[in-house]
């Protein structure tokens, strides 16, 4: 986003709208064509993800919820690796300038980098006849070799999820259409889910926490079937998950308790953004008291195993669940 005097029209977009935002003096204003971090003696953490329109957000979706999503899918990312942000870059790639758009876009992600210390230090502003593209690349900060891996876990460790699953998915169709949205009729409940999927609650309160107590850690990004099968994978162990303890919200369980939907279907759904982690047994009783310090929801959903085959589901007679898919794949 190198931008001196507004030269162009590009320039005058970035000194509008997101040079306020650059209020890190490595950022240099957005003046130059890069940016610095000054070194702390922590190890950088980084992480990106792109979302596009038709995919990650509906065309017709708030531009605040736009803004709020692209940076809060990479901070859940640094949370669960035990890191806290220290800045980020943004790619936008843009139909036209269009300021109704633009102006509460940039006002909503300048807010969310205020409220969880993440400014903006650079990134770049293009045209594009395609969809409308929003990637941010963030970064954090962790002490020297402290960032939590997926390839931790251990036998015997327990399997543990934050906040609730499936609720995004639930948003998502009901903005859809369809029988979800049809029997979704409580208005509440239709705001809540539908506001899971436009604007996740990364667990930013969570990085120590995790960096303290977690073996293996990640976010539920593609859906927690998906993502315990990859978590599991990378550290060469398996797992056995109690289905009736996944944490449904009272939305989420009186659609699958009328069969509106299936719990197979919300595990293997993405969009959740919770940190799923294995904790020591040991250990557990310590991280769910600091858990519950910071004021985020636990849940114990399992146990890891020796063995490298797909984590089992099974149900509360610990017949084992058969799911069509693990997760959402782009590809």
């Amino acid at each position: 986003m190198a931008s001196g005097k507004p030269a162009s029209g590009e320039d005058s977009l970035i000194a509008r709208y997101f040079r306020p935002l650059a209020t890190d003096p490595g950022a240099f204003r957005l003046d130059d064509d890069a940016a610095a971090l000054k070194p702390s003696g922590d190890d950088v953490v980084v992480t990106t993800d792109a979302i596009v329109e038709g995919v990650h957000f509906l065309p017709d979706d708030p531009p605040e919820t736009v803004a709020r999503k692209a940076l809060r899918v990479n901070l859940s990312d640094l949370a669960a690796k035990g890191a806290t942000p220290a800045g980020f870059v943004l790619a936008l790639a843009l139909r036209s300038a269009d300021e109704a758009w633009l102006e509460p876009f940039a006002t909503a992600l300048g807010e969310d980098a205020a409220l969880f210390g993440c400014p903006l230090v650079g990134g770049d502003t293009v045209s594009t006849p395609g969809p409308l593209m929003v990637s941010v690349t963030a970064f954090g900060r962790v002490p020297p070799g402290k960032m939590v891996h997926r390839s931790g876990a251990k036998p015997g460790e327990r399997v543990m999820v934050t906040g609730t699953i499936g609720d995004a998915a639930l948003g998502l169709a009901i903005l859809r259409g369809g029988k979800v949205h049809a029997a979704a009729s409580d208005t509440a409940a239709r705001e809540m889910l539908v506001g899971r999927y436009r604007v996740p609650q990364p667990r930013v309160a969570m990085a120590e926490i995790v960096r303290e107590y977690a073996s293996a850690s990640m976010d539920v990004s593609d859906g927690l079937a998906g993502d315990l099968t990859k978590l599991c994978g990378v550290s060469g162990v398996s797992a056995v998950v109690d289905l009736e303890q996944v944490p449904l919200s009272g939305a989420a369980q009186g659609l699958v308790s009328r069969g509106i939907v299936g719990l197979e279907t919300l595990i293997a759904s993405g969009d959740d953004y919770e940190i799923l982690c294995t904790i020591p047994e040991d250990r557990v009783q310590a991280f769910e008291a600091a858990v519950q310090r910071a004021g985020v929801a636990l849940s114990s959903i399992g146990t890891i195993v020796a063995g490298n085959s797909v984590p089992k589901f099974v149900d509360k007679e610990g017949k084992e669940i058969a799911l069509e898919r693990l997760s959402y794949s782009h590809f």
